[in-house]
Protein backbone atom coordinates (compact mmCIF):
# COMPACT_ATOMS: atom_id res chain seq x y z
CA UNK A 1 0.00 0.00 0.00
CA UNK A 2 2.84 2.38 0.89
CA UNK A 3 4.01 2.39 -3.20
CA UNK A 4 0.48 3.01 -4.13
CA UNK A 5 0.12 6.05 -2.00
CA UNK A 6 3.69 7.08 -2.68
CA UNK A 7 2.69 6.76 -6.38
CA UNK A 8 -0.27 8.64 -6.01
CA UNK A 9 0.79 11.66 -4.11
CA UNK A 10 3.52 12.03 -6.98
CA UNK A 11 0.85 12.17 -9.90
CA UNK A 12 -1.40 14.72 -7.49
CA UNK A 13 1.62 16.50 -7.45
CA UNK A 14 2.20 16.71 -10.92
CA UNK A 15 -1.06 17.50 -12.00
CA UNK A 16 -1.36 20.15 -9.73
CA UNK A 17 1.85 21.47 -11.66
CA UNK A 18 0.05 21.18 -14.99
CA UNK A 19 -2.92 23.06 -13.23
CA UNK A 20 -1.31 26.15 -12.57
CA UNK A 21 -0.06 25.95 -16.25
CA UNK A 22 -3.51 26.51 -16.78
CA UNK A 23 -4.97 29.10 -14.29
CA UNK A 24 -5.15 32.08 -15.57
CA UNK A 25 -3.89 35.32 -13.74
CA UNK A 26 -6.55 35.93 -11.07
CA UNK A 27 -7.65 35.36 -7.68
CA UNK A 28 -9.61 32.47 -6.68
CA UNK A 29 -12.77 33.19 -5.26
CA UNK A 30 -14.52 29.57 -3.83
CA UNK A 31 -17.95 29.73 -3.90
CA UNK A 32 -18.93 26.67 -1.59
CA UNK A 33 -16.99 24.88 1.00
CA UNK A 34 -18.04 23.25 4.44
CA UNK A 35 -16.51 22.50 7.77
CA UNK A 36 -17.19 19.99 10.30
CA UNK A 37 -18.22 16.07 10.34
CA UNK A 38 -21.35 15.57 8.61
CA UNK A 39 -23.76 12.88 9.88
CA UNK A 40 -22.45 10.78 6.20
CA UNK A 41 -18.76 10.54 7.41
CA UNK A 42 -17.29 12.86 5.48
CA UNK A 43 -15.31 15.81 7.43
CA UNK A 44 -13.69 19.25 6.52
CA UNK A 45 -11.04 20.65 8.85
CA UNK A 46 -10.47 24.00 8.87
CA UNK A 47 -6.51 23.27 8.61
CA UNK A 48 -7.04 21.02 5.71
CA UNK A 49 -9.19 23.66 4.03
CA UNK A 50 -6.82 26.60 4.75
CA UNK A 51 -3.80 24.58 3.54
CA UNK A 52 -5.49 24.11 0.16
CA UNK A 53 -6.07 27.85 -0.09
CA UNK A 54 -2.50 28.79 0.76
CA UNK A 55 -1.28 26.19 -1.75
CA UNK A 56 -3.83 27.11 -4.83
CA UNK A 57 -4.05 30.72 -4.57
CA UNK A 58 -7.81 30.74 -3.12
CA UNK A 59 -8.38 33.84 -1.52
CA UNK A 60 -12.14 33.86 -0.10
CA UNK A 61 -14.54 31.22 0.65
CA UNK A 62 -18.29 31.54 0.97
CA UNK A 63 -17.92 28.97 4.11
CA UNK A 64 -21.02 26.77 6.11
CA UNK A 65 -21.08 23.70 8.21
CA UNK A 66 -21.63 19.85 6.88
CA UNK A 67 -24.88 18.39 7.87
CA UNK A 68 -23.76 17.68 11.43
CA UNK A 69 -24.45 15.29 14.08
CA UNK A 70 -25.20 18.43 17.19
CA UNK A 71 -27.36 20.05 14.62
CA UNK A 72 -30.62 20.06 16.44
CA UNK A 73 -31.91 22.58 17.78
CA UNK A 74 -31.68 25.04 15.11
CA UNK A 75 -27.66 24.19 13.62
CA UNK A 76 -26.87 26.89 16.45
CA UNK A 77 -23.71 25.07 17.42
CA UNK A 78 -22.52 24.69 13.96
CA UNK A 79 -23.55 28.09 13.25
CA UNK A 80 -21.20 29.32 16.14
CA UNK A 81 -18.13 27.30 14.79
CA UNK A 82 -18.48 28.71 11.40
CA UNK A 83 -18.75 31.95 12.72
CA UNK A 84 -15.84 30.89 14.79
CA UNK A 85 -13.45 30.05 12.06
CA UNK A 86 -14.16 33.12 9.61
CA UNK A 87 -13.26 35.19 12.15
CA UNK A 88 -9.99 33.12 12.85
CA UNK A 89 -9.32 33.43 9.22
CA UNK A 90 -8.87 37.07 9.16
CA UNK A 91 -11.58 37.31 6.21
CA UNK A 92 -10.66 34.15 4.00
CA UNK A 93 -13.90 32.41 4.75
CA UNK A 94 -17.51 34.57 4.80
CA UNK A 95 -19.39 32.77 7.07
CA UNK A 96 -23.40 31.39 6.15
CA UNK A 97 -25.61 30.70 8.20
CA UNK A 98 -27.27 27.03 7.53
CA UNK A 99 -31.25 26.25 8.60
CA UNK A 100 -33.43 23.47 9.38
CA UNK A 101 -37.04 24.97 8.68
CA UNK A 102 -38.21 22.65 11.12
CA UNK A 103 -36.11 25.01 14.02
CA UNK A 104 -36.28 28.51 14.37
CA UNK A 105 -35.04 29.47 11.23
CA UNK A 106 -35.90 33.36 10.81
CA UNK A 107 -34.45 33.84 14.36
CA UNK A 108 -31.37 32.01 13.85
CA UNK A 109 -31.10 33.96 10.51
CA UNK A 110 -31.16 37.28 12.23
CA UNK A 111 -29.11 36.01 14.92
CA UNK A 112 -26.34 34.56 12.94
CA UNK A 113 -26.48 38.12 10.06
CA UNK A 114 -26.16 40.40 13.51
CA UNK A 115 -23.30 38.07 14.26
CA UNK A 116 -21.48 38.92 10.53
CA UNK A 117 -22.78 35.94 8.54
CA UNK A 118 -22.36 36.83 4.87
CA UNK A 119 -25.07 34.30 3.74
CA UNK A 120 -27.48 32.01 3.99
CA UNK A 121 -27.19 28.32 2.94
CA UNK A 122 -30.15 25.60 2.44
CA UNK A 123 -30.16 21.84 2.22
CA UNK A 124 -33.73 21.02 1.01
CA UNK A 125 -32.61 17.26 0.63
CA UNK A 126 -30.79 16.88 4.01
CA UNK A 127 -33.11 18.93 6.12
CA UNK A 128 -36.68 17.50 4.01
CA UNK A 129 -38.21 20.42 2.77
CA UNK A 130 -39.41 21.00 -0.53
CA UNK A 131 -38.28 24.51 -2.30
CA UNK A 132 -42.20 25.81 -2.42
CA UNK A 133 -42.12 25.59 1.51
CA UNK A 134 -43.67 28.84 2.52
CA UNK A 135 -41.21 29.00 6.13
CA UNK A 136 -38.96 29.62 2.77
CA UNK A 137 -40.55 33.56 2.02
CA UNK A 138 -39.60 35.39 5.49
CA UNK A 139 -35.96 33.69 5.16
CA UNK A 140 -35.50 35.21 1.24
CA UNK A 141 -37.38 38.41 2.16
CA UNK A 142 -34.77 38.69 5.39
CA UNK A 143 -31.97 37.98 2.67
CA UNK A 144 -33.06 40.84 0.41
CA UNK A 145 -33.37 43.22 3.17
CA UNK A 146 -30.05 42.70 4.61
CA UNK A 147 -28.41 42.10 0.86
CA UNK A 148 -27.15 38.87 1.45
CA UNK A 149 -27.27 35.71 -0.27
CA UNK A 150 -29.25 32.15 -0.53
CA UNK A 151 -27.15 29.71 -1.35
CA UNK A 152 -29.43 26.24 -2.59
CA UNK A 153 -28.85 22.95 -2.77
CA UNK A 154 -29.27 21.86 -6.72
CA UNK A 155 -27.90 18.69 -6.51
CA UNK A 156 -28.49 14.78 -7.05
CA UNK A 157 -31.76 13.57 -4.96
CA UNK A 158 -34.08 16.41 -5.41
CA UNK A 159 -37.29 16.91 -7.85
CA UNK A 160 -37.70 19.53 -9.93
CA UNK A 161 -37.30 22.89 -8.24
CA UNK A 162 -37.12 25.70 -11.20
CA UNK A 163 -40.37 26.82 -11.32
CA UNK A 164 -40.78 27.21 -7.28
CA UNK A 165 -37.26 28.69 -7.51
CA UNK A 166 -38.44 31.08 -10.16
CA UNK A 167 -41.46 32.41 -8.13
CA UNK A 168 -39.87 32.70 -5.14
CA UNK A 169 -37.20 34.84 -6.55
CA UNK A 170 -40.01 36.87 -8.87
CA UNK A 171 -41.64 37.80 -5.08
CA UNK A 172 -38.31 39.28 -3.82
CA UNK A 173 -36.50 40.31 -6.64
CA UNK A 174 -33.71 42.15 -4.73
CA UNK A 175 -32.40 38.71 -3.42
CA UNK A 176 -29.86 36.47 -4.75
CA UNK A 177 -29.58 33.06 -5.34
CA UNK A 178 -27.16 31.26 -5.56
CA UNK A 179 -28.12 27.33 -7.41
CA UNK A 180 -25.33 24.61 -6.03
CA UNK A 181 -24.46 22.28 -8.21
CA UNK A 182 -24.83 23.73 -11.59
CA UNK A 183 -28.35 23.09 -11.12
CA UNK A 184 -28.14 19.55 -12.05
CA UNK A 185 -31.16 18.37 -10.70
CA UNK A 186 -33.05 20.40 -12.90
CA UNK A 187 -30.85 22.15 -14.97
CA UNK A 188 -32.46 22.55 -18.57
CA UNK A 189 -35.53 23.69 -16.53
CA UNK A 190 -33.73 26.11 -14.30
CA UNK A 191 -31.39 27.85 -17.10
CA UNK A 192 -34.69 28.68 -18.68
CA UNK A 193 -35.92 30.31 -15.48
CA UNK A 194 -33.03 31.78 -13.93
CA UNK A 195 -30.66 32.32 -17.22
CA UNK A 196 -30.52 35.98 -18.05
CA UNK A 197 -31.81 37.09 -14.48
CA UNK A 198 -29.09 39.57 -13.27
CA UNK A 199 -28.40 38.15 -9.12
CA UNK A 200 -29.34 34.70 -9.90
CA UNK A 201 -26.21 32.76 -9.67
CA UNK A 202 -25.12 28.92 -9.99
CA UNK A 203 -21.86 27.59 -8.49
CA UNK A 204 -19.87 24.79 -10.55
CA UNK A 205 -19.39 21.68 -7.83
CA UNK A 206 -19.83 18.92 -10.00
CA UNK A 207 -17.77 15.65 -10.56
CA UNK A 208 -19.21 15.33 -14.14
CA UNK A 209 -17.65 16.65 -16.80
CA UNK A 210 -20.08 16.14 -19.10
CA UNK A 211 -22.46 17.95 -16.51
CA UNK A 212 -20.28 21.03 -16.82
CA UNK A 213 -20.21 21.04 -20.49
CA UNK A 214 -24.10 21.28 -20.92
CA UNK A 215 -24.01 23.37 -17.94
CA UNK A 216 -22.29 26.20 -19.87
CA UNK A 217 -23.84 25.71 -22.86
CA UNK A 218 -26.82 27.49 -21.07
CA UNK A 219 -25.70 29.89 -18.34
CA UNK A 220 -23.57 32.89 -18.99
CA UNK A 221 -20.28 33.60 -17.97
CA UNK A 222 -21.83 36.33 -15.47
CA UNK A 223 -24.19 34.33 -13.62
CA UNK A 224 -21.38 32.00 -13.09
CA UNK A 225 -19.27 30.93 -9.78
CA UNK A 226 -16.62 28.57 -9.06
CA UNK A 227 -16.99 26.25 -6.48
CA UNK A 228 -14.87 23.01 -5.23
CA UNK A 229 -17.86 21.70 -2.29
CA UNK A 230 -15.02 20.69 -0.50
CA UNK A 231 -14.61 18.54 1.41
CA UNK A 232 -16.33 16.20 -1.01
CA UNK A 233 -14.38 18.46 -4.09
CA UNK A 234 -10.68 17.91 -3.74
CA UNK A 235 -7.62 19.83 -5.61
CA UNK A 236 -6.21 19.89 -8.33
CA UNK A 237 -9.27 18.09 -9.88
CA UNK A 238 -11.62 20.68 -9.13
CA UNK A 239 -10.57 23.75 -10.52
CA UNK A 240 -8.90 21.50 -13.56
CA UNK A 241 -12.71 20.52 -14.23
CA UNK A 242 -13.92 23.51 -14.40
CA UNK A 243 -11.40 25.55 -16.41
CA UNK A 244 -10.70 22.85 -19.20
CA UNK A 245 -14.69 22.66 -19.53
CA UNK A 246 -15.03 26.30 -20.13
CA UNK A 247 -12.26 26.44 -22.74
CA UNK A 248 -14.06 23.24 -24.31
CA UNK A 249 -16.81 25.44 -24.38
CA UNK A 250 -15.45 28.48 -25.28
CA UNK A 251 -15.16 30.73 -22.38
CA UNK A 252 -12.29 33.11 -23.09
CA UNK A 253 -10.02 34.35 -19.99
CA UNK A 254 -12.20 37.24 -19.15
CA UNK A 255 -15.36 35.06 -18.67
CA UNK A 256 -12.86 32.66 -16.51
CA UNK A 257 -11.74 35.47 -14.36
CA UNK A 258 -15.49 36.45 -13.39
CA UNK A 259 -15.97 32.50 -12.80
CA UNK A 260 -13.20 32.31 -10.51
CA UNK A 261 -12.64 35.48 -8.86
CA UNK A 262 -14.95 38.50 -10.00
CA UNK A 263 -18.98 37.56 -9.91
CA UNK A 264 -18.48 36.32 -6.68
CA UNK A 265 -16.28 38.95 -5.22
CA UNK A 266 -18.79 41.48 -5.88
CA UNK A 267 -21.74 39.23 -4.34
CA UNK A 268 -19.39 39.56 -0.84
CA UNK A 269 -19.58 43.28 -1.63
CA UNK A 270 -22.54 43.68 -1.99
CA UNK A 271 -22.06 45.24 -5.24
CA UNK A 272 -24.98 45.12 -8.47
CA UNK A 273 -24.06 42.20 -10.53
CA UNK A 274 -23.23 42.42 -13.93
CA UNK A 275 -26.67 41.94 -16.64
CA UNK A 276 -25.89 38.94 -17.94
CA UNK A 277 -24.50 38.36 -21.66
CA UNK A 278 -25.06 35.41 -24.19
CA UNK A 279 -24.15 31.56 -22.98
CA UNK A 280 -20.81 29.90 -24.63
CA UNK A 281 -21.14 26.21 -26.20
CA UNK A 282 -22.52 24.15 -28.14
CA UNK A 283 -25.78 21.45 -28.48
CA UNK A 284 -23.64 18.70 -29.26
CA UNK A 285 -20.33 17.10 -28.00
CA UNK A 286 -17.58 15.38 -30.20
CA UNK A 287 -15.43 12.66 -28.55
CA UNK A 288 -13.06 10.29 -30.24
CA UNK A 289 -14.72 6.75 -29.52
CA UNK A 290 -11.67 5.47 -27.59
CA UNK A 291 -12.22 8.49 -25.11
CA UNK A 292 -15.71 7.70 -24.96
CA UNK A 293 -15.24 4.74 -23.52
CA UNK A 294 -12.58 5.46 -21.30
CA UNK A 295 -15.43 8.11 -20.06
CA UNK A 296 -17.97 5.56 -19.65
CA UNK A 297 -16.36 3.26 -17.55
CA UNK A 298 -14.97 5.58 -15.06
CA UNK A 299 -18.54 7.02 -14.59
CA UNK A 300 -19.03 3.03 -13.70
CA UNK A 301 -16.40 3.40 -11.36
CA UNK A 302 -17.01 6.41 -9.38
CA UNK A 303 -20.19 5.24 -7.39
CA UNK A 304 -18.38 2.15 -6.68
CA UNK A 305 -15.30 4.54 -5.07
CA UNK A 306 -17.95 6.49 -3.39
CA UNK A 307 -19.53 3.20 -1.64
CA UNK A 308 -16.12 2.15 -0.90
CA UNK A 309 -16.89 -1.03 -3.03
CA UNK A 310 -14.03 -3.08 -4.56
CA UNK A 311 -14.05 -2.85 -8.67
CA UNK A 312 -15.63 -6.21 -9.22
CA UNK A 313 -16.73 -5.46 -12.82
CA UNK A 314 -13.37 -4.51 -13.95
CA UNK A 315 -14.13 -1.34 -14.68
CA UNK A 316 -10.62 0.36 -14.53
CA UNK A 317 -9.40 -2.99 -16.60
CA UNK A 318 -11.53 -1.97 -19.45
CA UNK A 319 -10.49 2.08 -19.23
CA UNK A 320 -6.48 0.96 -19.62
CA UNK A 321 -7.21 -1.79 -22.01
CA UNK A 322 -8.95 1.29 -24.25
CA UNK A 323 -5.53 3.64 -23.33
CA UNK A 324 -3.98 1.19 -25.69
CA UNK A 325 -6.07 1.76 -28.82
CA UNK A 326 -5.12 3.80 -31.63
CA UNK A 327 -6.86 7.20 -30.67
CA UNK A 328 -6.41 10.86 -31.82
CA UNK A 329 -5.06 12.11 -28.67
CA UNK A 330 -2.10 9.81 -27.22
CA UNK A 331 -0.51 11.62 -24.75
CA UNK A 332 -3.60 12.07 -23.23
CA UNK A 333 -3.76 7.91 -23.29
CA UNK A 334 -0.77 7.67 -21.94
CA UNK A 335 -1.72 10.39 -18.70
CA UNK A 336 -4.43 8.88 -18.44
CA UNK A 337 -3.38 4.86 -18.50
CA UNK A 338 -0.43 6.37 -15.74
CA UNK A 339 -3.15 7.50 -13.53
CA UNK A 340 -5.77 4.46 -13.60
CA UNK A 341 -2.73 1.88 -13.15
CA UNK A 342 -1.88 4.40 -9.94
CA UNK A 343 -5.29 4.08 -9.01
CA UNK A 344 -5.85 0.26 -9.28
CA UNK A 345 -3.20 -0.88 -6.91
CA UNK A 346 -4.01 1.29 -4.56
CA UNK A 347 -8.00 0.17 -4.74
CA UNK A 348 -6.74 -2.95 -4.98
CA UNK A 349 -5.47 -2.27 -1.12
CA UNK A 350 -8.91 -1.39 0.45
CA UNK A 351 -9.90 -4.89 1.73
CA UNK A 352 -6.49 -4.88 3.62
CA UNK A 353 -7.16 -1.74 5.61
CA UNK A 354 -8.17 -1.93 8.62
CA UNK A 355 -8.74 1.36 10.15
CA UNK A 356 -11.67 3.49 9.12
CA UNK A 357 -9.84 6.82 8.42
CA UNK A 358 -7.08 4.97 6.68
CA UNK A 359 -9.85 3.45 4.65
CA UNK A 360 -11.53 6.70 4.02
CA UNK A 361 -8.06 7.85 2.57
CA UNK A 362 -7.86 5.36 0.30
CA UNK A 363 -10.84 5.15 -1.34
CA UNK A 364 -10.46 8.84 -1.48
CA UNK A 365 -7.54 9.34 -2.91
CA UNK A 366 -8.31 6.63 -5.60
CA UNK A 367 -11.41 8.88 -6.38
CA UNK A 368 -8.81 11.61 -6.89
CA UNK A 369 -7.21 9.59 -9.46
CA UNK A 370 -9.87 8.46 -11.35
CA UNK A 371 -11.38 11.87 -11.49
CA UNK A 372 -8.36 13.35 -12.95
CA UNK A 373 -8.42 10.79 -15.47
CA UNK A 374 -11.99 11.65 -16.67
CA UNK A 375 -11.96 14.53 -16.91
CA UNK A 376 -8.75 14.53 -19.24
CA UNK A 377 -10.66 11.89 -21.16
CA UNK A 378 -13.63 14.54 -22.09
CA UNK A 379 -11.42 17.51 -21.90
CA UNK A 380 -8.95 15.72 -24.30
CA UNK A 381 -10.30 18.26 -26.86
CA UNK A 382 -8.78 21.06 -25.33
Amino acid sequence: MNDAFVCAELLIAAWEAKLRAELPQTPIFDAHVHLGNDVDGMAGTYEELTAICERYGIERCFAFSLDEPDSHPAFSKPNDRMLAYAERSQGRLIPFVRLNLDESPLEETERCLDKGAGGIKLHPRSQGFRVNDTRLEPIVALAAERGVPVLIHGGRGLPPIADHLAQLIERYPLAQLIVAHAGIADLGALARALGGRAGAFFDTSVWSPIDLLDFYRHVAPEQILYASDFPYGQQPSSLLIAIRTARLAGLNEGDLRMILWENADRISRHEPPHAPSAPHGSSTFTQSMTMARIHQYLSMAIPLLWTRQQDTVGVLGLALNACNEVDTHPSEQEQISELLTCARELWRTLPEVEREPDRVRVSRLTFRLVHLADILAVTSGV
